[in-house]
């Protein structure tokens, strides 16, 4: 299948994960077959996900599960995203995690120590991601954290994102707790920060090019983290309606405005 109009004008797509190209266990429509035609005629393809709950690694095998050709280096996650910047800031030597085994990895891979359960001194920096088992136990030592002196970052501030049985709490509803226990702002090293698209387009070999924002095109399903992290990293940006937003929240967005609106992510891709 050939590329819509749209699509033939960018050498780079960056597809967000859930609600985009699956929602749980779920491609949306012919997403696979979207990504194969970009592939095919050439473009340079990445994604970039708020989940902190995975690995690189489980998304690729998840990717290629669902009928999905993807490598390691085109997966972008925000545990990434945020391990760079640990290692990237002198001030912090430990952490309190809320997260999942994973962001717990990221943050030692930093160079960072972690101190969850153990009487010392309140930690350098909080970080804050949602998971699957997150527990009361968690939020009160974070809380504690951060009155104690600790700075908050977070991985994201997505309320909800889309699965099959409906909308599921995300990482914006544990910084809410946080923030609203400590009256701290945390600060968000996820989407729609500009880090994680501008770390794809390293991937890509795009960074730093001249006109890189006439080649390259973020296509999501959140105004929120999708489209307003593509203006921040000065890109254009799409929405697709198989996740979060609707078509009347789509067509009022402005400052960002999408470059396009479409049903899902084929209808956008593929020309029929």
């Amino acid at each position: 299948m050939s590329l819509t109009p749209l699509l033939a004008r960018y050498d780079h797509v960056l597809l967000d994960l859930d609600g985009c190209v699956w929602v749980g266990d779920e491609p949306t429509p012919d997403a696979a077959a979207a990504v194969t035609a970009l592939r095919a005629a050439g473009k340079g393809v990445a994604f970039v996900t708020n989940d902190g709950r995975h690995a690189g690694e489980e998304y690729v095998r998840k990717l290629w599960r669902l009928g999905f050709r993807a490598s390691l280096e085109e997966v972008v996650t925000v545990g990434g995203a945020i391990q760079h910047v640990l290692a990237d800031t002198d001030r912090w030597r430990s952490a309190y995690v809320v997260g999942a085994a994973v962001m717990h990895r990221h943050v030692e891979e930093a160079g960072l120590k972690i101190v969850n359960g153990r009487d010392v001194p309140s930690p350098d920096v909080v970080v804050a991601a949602a998971h699957d088992d997150f527990t009361y136990a968690e939020l009160r030592g974070a809380v504690q954290a951060v009155l104690g002196g600790a700075e908050l970052v977070c991985a994201g501030r997505d309320a909800l994102f889309p699965m099959p049985d409906g909308p599921w709490p995300g990482t914006g509803a544990v910084v809410a707790a946080i923030e609203a226990a400590t009256g701290v702002d945390a600060v968000n090293l996820g989407k729609p920060a500009a880090q994680p698209f501008h770390t794809a387009l390293e991937r890509l070999g795009a960074a730093g090019r001249v006109g890189t924002r006439s080649r390259a095109l973020v296509v999501g399903d959140r105004l929120d983290s999708d489209l307003a992290g593509a203006a921040a990293a000065g890109l254009d940006g799409a929405i697709v309606l198989t996740g979060a937003t609707s078509a009347a929240q789509a067509r009022a967005a402005v400052e960002p405005e999408p470059v396009a609106i479409a049903a899902s992510l084929a209808e956008l891709v593929l020309h029929r």
